[in-house]
């Protein structure tokens, strides 16, 4: 209770009076699942990954007798776990058994729906790892090793199923799983600013719709054809030229789209020196209160800059299901890295694409649980986004810490998930779960709809569910996909929609994605779909 208090009264204190009580609801999933969730993925099952990192010392989850022990910290063995499932559909969790270490590392589904998971430090820098969504998996570790060391790297899924793996500390270059050879990325060298700021890692990467990856990396950005080694385009330096990348951690997403002008979005980070002054100095630097925007296949691109309604380093951007974008998490000054942030910022902002600029950000109801360095976010099937993690300590430390550790897990609900809205939430009839679709194809989705409808609001999106770690959602996208007829009424709130499937696999890589039906911007529970 006295901390509660203590975290209310602190929050009190620095979030200013306008950000309060805008809409969204918080709720305490568990207060603890043992372990800090620094990373999460949500498979097909509605099953979330999570996992922090082995070298942290002793967990608070309690393993199996059976289950294999790992070297610890200073030459001690540890038995305690590291991971777990959580399963959104009844609020539990197992743990998990991971050996090697995972921190910092990153990841992606494959096109069955498998979780592979590559890098991390130490023992776990070159390892590949694999978990197959079924009730009683646990983590496989592969033998077939990474041909460099990965950590802080990025992963995205391709048009053909592959995984491409970039970048690392000191690791300008990529490679693919299955594993083929190494490749150079001398982008990723020219955009990190000195030796002693690697200020470059977790580069955003996105697939294009023209089969090139679009990468980010600190302040600048190129259209990369990674089957050429060949940079095809480079785009400008964002205005102010300061970084968005680890350790001044931004985040970014590439907004919603369902043709070929595709739009990426970058928001927050800090001031370039900002890392050095909080680690030497304990100077901690006013985050970046921007975003920058920039359409990626423009014959003459240019960045669109707007400000943000409070300043934010290690925010995670998730898109919603209705297409807006949601920054939660986070600091308003430091950077990343263990004890340099500063101010919390425990008020989640949604940020509407389509509206007119200057006015597409709204705040909402804040948590009262500060949400740090090692935070993570993910978009859940039914609309909510699950929240956990934050620990920006060596170790876990509960106290004597600014920010303790923190196990917990909570759910943010945004304001389409008011109880005011539920007569005009649709539901979907069909598809049934775990529907097999191709490219380019007819799609029937019939929707039901309590109250009266406004069938010119209705769309149907498509999400794939992302790899989150470190304020970058790896994989993420949605697609709006277009109607191909007038929407049918077939009577007692039943409505038929037909659809068409992604033109192709630069629009959406193989693997499942959770479909949604979308009605005066208050989506359905999503439906899993498979696209082959």
């Amino acid at each position: 209770m006295s901390r509660f208090i203590f975290t209310l009264v602190f929050f009190l204190l620095i979030v200013p009076r306008d950000t309060l009580s805008q809409g969204g609801q918080w709720q305490i999933l568990q207060k603890s699942i043992g372990i800090s969730a620094m990373h999460m993925q949500l498979l097909n099952n509605d099953r979330v990954i999570i996992f922090d990192r082995t070298d942290f010392g002793p967990s608070n989850l309690t393993l199996p007798s059976s289950a294999q022990c790992h070297p610890g910290v200073h030459n001690t063995t540890d038995c305690t776990g590291h991971s777990v499932e959580y399963n959104v559909l009844n609020n539990t969790f197992r743990p998990l058994n991971i050996i090697t270490d995972t921190w910092c590392s990153s990841g992606n589904t494959l096109s069955d729906g498998r979780l592979l998971q590559s890098g991390g430090n130490g023992a776990g820098d070159h390892v590949f790892r694999m978990f197959s969504p079924c009730p009683t998996c646990d983590w496989n570790e592969l033998s077939d090793r990474l041909f460099q060391r990965r950590w802080y790297a990025t992963n995205h899924i391709l048009n053909d199923g592959r995984t491409i793996i970039i970048g690392g500390i000191d690791q300008f270059n990529y490679e693919f799983f299955p594993k083929t050879q190494l490749f150079q990325l001398p982008f990723l060298s020219q955009t990190r600013t000195s030796p002693q700021v690697q200020n470059n890692l977790y580069p955003y990467v996105f697939l294009n719709v023209d089969g090139n990856l679009f990468i980010f990396a600190n302040n600048r950005a190129i259209l990369f054809d990674y089957n050429k080694n060949n940079v095809v385009r480079t785009y400008p330096v964002i205005p102010g030229g300061d970084p968005r990348n680890y350790p001044s951690t931004g985040s970014a997403v590439l907004l919603p789209f369902s043709g070929s002008d595709l739009e990426f979005l970058v928001c927050g980070g800090t001031p370039a020196n900002s890392f050095l002054l909080a680690l030497k100095k304990s100077q901690f630097l006013p985050a970046l209160n921007t975003c920058a925007r920039i359409k990626i296949n423009d014959p003459n691109p240019t960045w669109v800059m707007e400000t943000m309604p409070m300043s934010r380093t290690m925010g995670d951007m998730l898109v919603l299901p209705n297409g807006k974008v949601l920054i939660i998490n986070g600091a308003r000054s430091g950077a990343a890295g263990w004890e340099l942030g500063r101010e919390p910022v425990l008020s989640p902002v949604i940020y509407n694409p389509g509206g007119a600029l200057g006015s597409r950000f709204n705040v909402s109801t804040p948590s009262t649980i500060p949400r740090m360095y090692h935070s993570s976010a993910v978009l859940l099937r039914d609309g909510r986004v699950l929240v956990g993690g934050s620990n920006p300590h060596q170790y876990y430390n509960f106290t004597n810490v600014l920010f303790p550790t923190e196990l917990s897990l909570e759910a943010f609900s945004p304001p389409y998930l008011d109880p005011t809205n539920s007569e005009h939430r649709p539901y979907i009839r069909e598809p049934v779960a775990n529907t097999k679709i191709t490219y380019n194809k007819t799609l029937v989705v019939n929707i039901s709809i309590r109250g009266r409808p406004n069938l010119g609001s209705i769309k149907i999106t498509m999400v794939r569910p992302a790899f989150n770690t470190h304020s970058f959602s790896m994989s993420q996208r949605l697609l709006v996909l277009t109607q191909t007829k007038p929407i049918v009424r077939m009577g007692h709130g039943s409505f038929q929609v037909e659809v068409s499937t992604p033109g192709s696999a630069n629009h959406a890589p193989p693997g499942f994605y959770m479909l949604f039906a979308v009605h005066q911007d208050i989506p359905s529970v999503g439906v899993w779909v498979q696209i082959l």
